[in-house]
């Protein structure tokens, strides 16, 4: 068994849920040579999360934005912690939510995803800057010469 890990940033995105697939792939090239294994993703950051869904229509993602505003509201005044802006303590509860990381199988140096799933960088705050993420993965890797 082999263990490869890379450390990334993704360019500031807008707010919203973004795919970032062919990004974790290609910070971690070697995951290519991984037959059967596990990656886990990890972004290092509170106003932003990680999740796994649908990758083929966009619709979902703004569905998803709509779903997560209406859930956690800005300018609650209730919230205490509001020191960076009305979006900053919205954004830590639905990162809360959603969770920091996501791991999904590797199999023949692809990420054995569903046909319709993709990593999505959820972004939750309107200028939320660049993003570090960690890749993990680890698993049995192909001999010399053998394809994963």
């Amino acid at each position: 068994m082999k263990v490869f890990q890379a450390f990334f940033q993704l360019p500031p995105k807008k707010r919203g849920f973004h795919l970032i697939t062919a990004e974790v792939m290609q910070a971690l090239p070697e995951l290519r040579n991984i037959k059967a294994g596990i990656c886990q993703v990890f972004i290092q950051h509170t106003s932003a999360s990680l999740t796994i869904n649908e990758n083929a229509d966009p619709t979902v993602r703004k569905d998803f934005e709509t779903y997560f505003n209406k859930a956690v509201p800005e300018n609650d005044p209730q919230y205490v912690h509001n020191d960076e802006g009305p979006d900053d303590m919205p954004a830590h509860l639905k990162a809360a939510l959603l969770g920091s990381s996501v791991t999904f199988p590797i199999r023949n140096g692809r990420p054995a995803l569903g046909t319709w799933q993709g990593i999505y960088l959820c972004e939750h705050r309107n200028y939320g800057g660049s993003r570090r993420l960690v890749v993990t993965a680890w698993g049995e890797t192909a001999q010399m010469g053998e394809k994963p």
